[in-house]
């Protein structure tokens, strides 16, 4: 069964973590509001289609996320979020696979009370292409 969304602005990396953990691309995008944002690499925003599909290239690494929210702050109906995450093990090739990062999320409260995430940004403050954000 997968976990209903986050009805906390805290809870909202756990949530996501539990259901990237399934390997369920369908449930891990619940998990994001619609137009939301998703940074893959630094200085590289998407949106959309392209977004779920950036997402679901880490899902399909088949290794688990462990995620350690580290700050919240929040204001009404927003929140960022500052969570330290790794993906780590072997991969489908064989390989070892070792990608952490922290990230700097903003979720927004959804009129049916529950949190998901506005923007995706798992990389945070790594300088991106020339040193760009």
């Amino acid at each position: 069964m997968t976990r209903q969304l986050a009805e906390r602005p805290e809870d909202v990396p756990t949530v996501f973590a539990e259901r990237f953990n399934t390997g369920d691309a369908e449930a891990v995008a619940e998990v994001y509001e619609s137009g939301m944002v998703f940074v893959p690499e630094p200085g590289s925003p998407l949106t959309g289609q392209e977004a779920h599909a950036a997402n679901e290239r880490f899902l399909s690494l088949g290794l688990p996320i462990t995620v350690r929210p580290r700050h919240v702050y929040s204001t009404g109906d927003i929140a960022l979020l500052i969570v330290d995450w790794v993906i780590d093990g072997t991969g489908r090739d064989g390989r070892s696979v070792h990608i952490e990062g922290t990230a700097t999320d903003v979720a927004r409260r959804g009129q049916d009370g529950r949190w998901r995430y506005a923007i995706d940004n798992p990389f945070g403050v790594k300088p991106g292409i020339g040193g760009r954000q």
